[in-house]
């Protein structure tokens, strides 16, 4: 399979990778500037050589999956039977700087209920690099002629963010279709579909956040009613009710919107630098 159709699958799949890139050559090698292979956690994809410096670059790109690590690096090797080498001799007389690319999974954020304020966060969050779902029980706020065409026209019109729509009767029924890893955000016309979101969330595997709009009276209510359903403290700590930024305190559609998108975005930037805070901690106690 072609490198790139390899990257393609992986990526549809939400499987994390690593390119590995032939940036530069001096004197003989294996494979020439510019050659390209995919390596995932179980997969490899394409050629850079074989040998002891693919073998080599294959382990460190899966060092750097199982870190999390997002920045690239470059990877230098000199192929002479003089070098260290952990997976045999190559003696072809060169040396060859590979790049690592990590490609990590597109986060994503599911959106259920599209009214004015929901409306108002699509259009903030499909700005960014996600896989954004909206979800609403009501069909009439998914038509096209208010949404408009994703990456087109209307108000999703400079979406870059791939936009899938579901129109779902019941709404807490689209969860099963959200990716591992998936932000949920519950903002419906309907407390009782809120709270079956909720409540379904909850019983989901593999999620991510769950951020619930509403006031602590609400809150309250909920927590009585998840209680009953046979939810503990423990879990109901997984919800972060009202979702947003402290500070901000208009109660305008577009204002709201802005708030929890911030909050979003924090919870995003926070699960994938986990990783990263482990490995530069690593870095830092061998330098200790």
């Amino acid at each position: 399979m072609d490198w790139l159709d390899a990257l393609q699958r992986l990526r549809e799949a939400r499987t994390p990778a690593v390119i590995v890139t032939m940036a530069m050559v001096r004197g003989h090698a294996p494979r020439n500037g510019g050659a390209k292979m995919v390596v995932s956690a179980d997969g490899l994809f394409g050629t850079v050589g074989g040998g002891n410096l693919e073998a080599t670059a294959v382990r460190r790109a899966r060092e750097l999956l199982a870190a999390g690590v997002a920045e690239p690096e470059l990877l230098t090797l000199t192929l002479s039977d003089k070098a260290n080498a952990e997976y045999g001799v190559q003696c072809c007389g060169g040396e060859v700087t590979m790049l690592l690319e990590p490609v990590r999974t597109v986060p994503a954020v599911a959106v259920f209920g599209i009214g004015h304020v929901g409306l108002e966060l699509a259009r903030v969050l499909a700005r960014h690099p996600l896989e954004l779902h909206l979800v609403d029980s009501r069909p009439e706020m998914l038509a096209a002629d208010r949404l408009g065409e994703p990456g087109r026209t209307g108000p999703l019109g400079d979406a870059v963010a791939e936009v899938r729509v579901h129109h779902a009767p019941v709404p807490e029924a689209a969860l099963a279709e959200l990716p591992p890893g998936a932000h949920v955000l519950v903002m419906t016309h309907d407390h009782v579909e809120d709270l079956a979101i909720v409540e379904t969330a909850l019983r989901t595997p593999g999620l991510g956040s769950i951020g619930l709009i509403g006031s602590r009276s609400k809150w309250a209510r909920f927590r009585g009613k998840l209680h009953e359903l046979g939810h503990d403290d423990e879990a109901l700590a997984r919800v972060t009710t009202p979702i947003g930024i402290d500070g901000i305190g208009s109660k305008l559609p577009a204002a709201i919107a802005v708030s929890v998108a911030a909050r979003v975005l924090q919870l995003i930037e926070a699960a994938e630098g986990t990783a990263d805070e482990a490995e530069a901690d690593e870095v830092e106690a061998d330098a200790g």
